[in-house]
């Protein structure tokens, strides 16, 4: 196979032609501003608003509620903030040890302005204990922020019974959907989440725009402040051409469920049990049924990740590693630690995240070309079985 097989779509994805193509014309021909009192800055106005619309719809929420971003991280960064001054009363946050870094590095940069922070822990399949989170709750907590689905992993958290044990205590919600818009069905109108983030990206939208959920009437103070754009809930011109992508990618998302659950799904589980059965000594992390469709992360003994995605490579295979040693630490991921994966498949962890635009044959292209390289790698491992 000559064209790249990507596997890495937790990563970020490919934009769809279609999405390009419904932005094009809003670069070069329509690029008044959406602010503008004319009228050839209000029909850009008015594809914004459509594009809230279909955000909203995919969310599940009314349009009114969605604030346009520059990324999840953008988004994540603004809603535990805005909770946090708020209430400045309560210096309390729980979130989980497996977190992105956008919530998980900065509740750990917020302990050192004097909050006290709770990481939950999670168990082997990466699944979070409920009873230590209702334990967890108190008096003074002022947020819990908890990711919808994990980006390493795909294990998907119980985010309906999370969201009401939080709420019956009174307190603030935040989840970090990333992963999880448009691979699972989500309705905010039933679940009380306060605050939620989503990033354009990792649904066939461009780099450089993503969106944040404020639930109605939930207390919020903007991280950006200037004009008054997005209802004054997040100032500075809109990135027109983004926002339009993301509304349309958000749209194809919310049509293609059913298929990103079946298709997708599909093929995941013929990777997945490839793999498996052709690769001794070979682990699944994450849950094995409750994970995202498109998910699958595995370990292999006694290999280091780096040098099968470099091998990969070779082929012109895109995949992930688990582990951190790319960026000059020996460490594996800080998901797969909190799991307790042993140190012997720790490192040797690949992330196959697949789209609706992979197919099957490079599906069986993968199972056919990585037990090999596998097997070569083991045979120049210094390690020994215990």
């Amino acid at each position: 196979m000559g064209d790249t097989i990507y596997f890495d779509n937790n990563a970020t994805t490919r934009v769809d032609p279609r999405v390009f193509e419904e932005m094009a014309p809003y670069f070069c021909d329509l690029y008044g501003n959406p602010s503008s009192m004319h009228t050839f800055g209000g029909q850009v106005g008015a594809k914004v608003e459509e594009a809230r619309e279909r955000t909203a719809q995919v969310l599940g929420c009314d349009a009114s509620e969605i604030v346009f971003t520059s990324c999840g991280s953008e988004a994540d960064n603004t809603a535990i903030r805005a909770a946090l001054e708020a209430q400045p009363e309560k210096r309390h946050i729980i979130t989980t040890k497996v977190e992105h870094p956008a919530v998980l590095n900065l509740a750990k940069a917020l302990v050192k302005k004097g909050y006290h922070l709770t990481l939950l822990s999670v168990d082997g399949d990466g699944m979070i204990d409920l009873g230590e989170l209702r334990d967890s709750i108190r008096e003074d907590t002022a947020l819990v922020s908890i990711m919808w689905a994990n980006n390493e992993t795909g294990t998907i958290f119980p985010i309906e019974e999370i969201a009401q044990i939080v709420r019956l205590r009174g307190v603030l919600f935040h989840t970090d959907a990333v992963q999880a818009v448009g691979k699972v069905p989500i309705d905010l109108k039933k679940v009380p989440i306060d605050f939620l983030a989503l990033s354009g990206h990792k649904l066939h939208a461009p780099k450089g725009v993503g969106a944040l959920y404020v639930r109605k009437g939930v207390p919020y103070r903007p991280l950006i402040i200037g004009g008054h754009q997005e209802r004054g809930r997040r100032a500075g011109t809109e990135a027109v051409p983004n926002i339009i992508a993301l509304g349309k990618a958000c749209q194809l998302a919310f049509d293609a469920i059913d298929e990103e659950n079946k298709t997708v799904r599909a093929m995941r589980d013929r990777l997945e049990a490839g793999l498996l059965g052709a690769v001794s000594k070979t682990i699944l992390n994450g849950h094995s049924t409750q994970r995202l469709p498109n998910t699958v992360n595995l370990s292999f003994k006694f290999v280091e990740g780096e040098a099968i995605l470099l091998l990969m490579n070779e082929l012109n295979v895109c995949a992930s590693s688990g582990s951190a040693c790319t960026s000059g630490s020996l460490e594996p991921s800080h998901v797969l630690r909190a799991m307790g994966v042993p140190f012997t498949y720790a490192h040797g962890s690949i992330r196959f995240s697949l789209s609706r635009f992979n197919t099957m044959d490079e599906v069986d292209f993968m199972v056919e070309k990585l037990p090999p390289i596998i097997e070569r790698l083991r045979a120049l491992s210094p390690y020994t079985e215990e």
